[in-house]
């Protein structure tokens, strides 16, 4: 099963890595284009490239936040219905409706309700890798603690890392999922 959660972890991780930085890339390189068509198209030297070399670094970063939730909420739907190593993550319906049976085919207005717990479940296993970072960092430099090294990308490494243990509790969190085996090929 642990073989399970790394093929459905490394997938999600892909895919969110990968939606993330090239929709902040794109996002970050129109306002760069469009600060660039506002000054009216400057002629390109040294010092015009820097600064929009400068501008789509400047932009990036907050982009890549915005973008990061964006994708958080696009790439859960690709984590059900998958079998991976003979198993796969199902969502149900509503339990409210008297019998519980599988989405087979998962939209985004399935999502919203497991999204929010597993974005919470998220935030606190990324703020529990935080006190222990911070825990490691006053052990190993008491006399010079200091948060130095904590970034938007480190932020961003503590998140992935989450996401793969978030997978395992997640089918014990939320009642609308649960782990069940199937057949791959």
């Amino acid at each position: 099963m642990s073989k399970f959660y790394l093929h459905l972890w490394f997938a999600w991780a892909l895919r969110l890595t990968l939606s993330t930085f090239s929709l902040a890339l794109f996002l970050s390189v129109s306002v760069t284009f469009f600060l660039f068509a506002k000054q009216g198209f400057p002629a390109l030297n040294e010092d015009v490239i820097k600064a929009l070399l400068s501008i789509l670094k400047f932009w990036f970063a907050p982009l890549w936040g915005i973008t990061l939730l964006y994708s958080l909420f696009l790439g859960i739907k690709y984590i059900f219905n998958n079998c991976k190593k003979g198993y796969k993550l199902e969502l149900l319906t509503c339990q409210k409706e008297g019998r519980v049976e599988s989405i087979e085919v998962v939209g985004y207005g399935d999502l919203v309700k497991v999204w929010r717990k597993w974005l919470m479940l998220i935030i606190w296993l990324v703020g529990a890798q935080m006190i222990i970072a911070m825990a490691f960092n006053y052990l190993l430099s008491s006399s010079n603690f200091s948060l130095s090294w904590f970034n938007i990308y480190i932020l961003y490494c503590f998140l992935l890392l989450s996401g793969y243990f978030s997978f395992m509790i997640l089918s014990v969190r939320c009642k609308r999922v649960r782990l069940v085996k199937c057949s791959y090929l």
